[in-house]
């Protein structure tokens, strides 16, 4: 009766809840951490640090995706996979930074017509 059985088993860990919440922190670091850049370093323009900034799309996206995955695998494992918490963060930074992502990517847009237009 030693040997570990499948329901005894240790807890299996999901780490696409734990993908979710680093894209997510990760995506909402970026926008200040290239304003920063902007703002201290002569060589880095708004409008650079504008365009960086809408990778945090990107981010956001795969956190969004990665939350959604850790999702199902609860489901699948009946709630035994862990990190229910991980997810709900990570799918909430997810959307701030593509929010914030989109967002930049309008601004860096519209900047664009304008200076071609202007």
């Amino acid at each position: 009766m030693d040997a570990l059985t499948r329901s005894s088993s240790v807890r299996a860990r999901n780490d696409a809840a734990r993908g979710s919440l680093l894209c997510g922190l990760l995506g909402v670091a970026l926008p200040v951490a290239a304003f920063a850049a902007a703002h201290e370093l002569e060589r880095v323009t708004l409008v650079q640090a504008t365009a960086a900034t809408c990778a945090s799309a990107l981010l956001g996206f795969l956190a969004l995706v990665l939350a959604r995955r850790a999702q199902r695998n609860l489901e699948r494992t009946l709630g035994r996979a862990g990190g229910r918490g991980a997810a709900r963060v990570g799918r909430f930074l997810g959307f701030l930074s593509l929010c914030v992502g989109l967002s930049a990517a309008l601004a860096l847009g519209f900047f664009a017509l304008l200076t071609y237009l202007g």
